[in-house]
């Protein structure tokens, strides 16, 4: 199964202040165990709000954009995993080695194809691996 992990905002992230050499070296040390293991498929962490833009969407055709930064810090993004693992305690056992000092973390279980049941017609199957064909070669640039 693959999993999200959503690392939470904080009003450091927020103000830019980037994470010192002592703390990129251990996260550094992580992601390597993470990537030997088969563990992480992907991972990244996110500029501060104020370098982002919401889209509201209000029926058919009406979109609003906003400029960040935006208000409510708790509830912003400040980066991300992708991971594959065996289970939801495999995540967590994972996670919880992770070299955080303070705030909270959240997994997500991603859905997967089969998921989505007859809803996914074989048209929408075929549509959705040649999709993810795409991502992958645009991943690889």
């Amino acid at each position: 199964m693959r999993v999200m992990v959503v690392v939470k905002a904080n009003k450091d992230s927020e103000a830019g202040v980037l994470p010192d050499q002592k703390i990129l070296t251990e996260m550094g040390k992580f992601n390597e165990e993470l990537a030997k293991a088969g563990v992480m498929l992907a991972g990244e962490g996110l500029q501060a709000s104020a370098k982002g833009a919401r889209v509201r969407f209000e029926g058919p055709k009406k979109r609003t954009v906003i400029d960040g930064p935006f208000a409510e810090t708790k509830e912003l993004v400040a980066g991300f995993w992708l991971w594959q693992v065996k289970s939801m305690d495999e995540a967590i056992e994972w996670l919880k080695r992770a070299p955080f000092q303070e705030g909270e973390v959240e997994i997500r279980q991603v859905f997967e194809t089969e998921d989505f049941g007859e809803n996914l017609t074989p048209e929408l199957r075929k549509q959705e691996k040649e999709v993810g064909k795409r991502a992958a070669a645009n991943a690889k640039r």
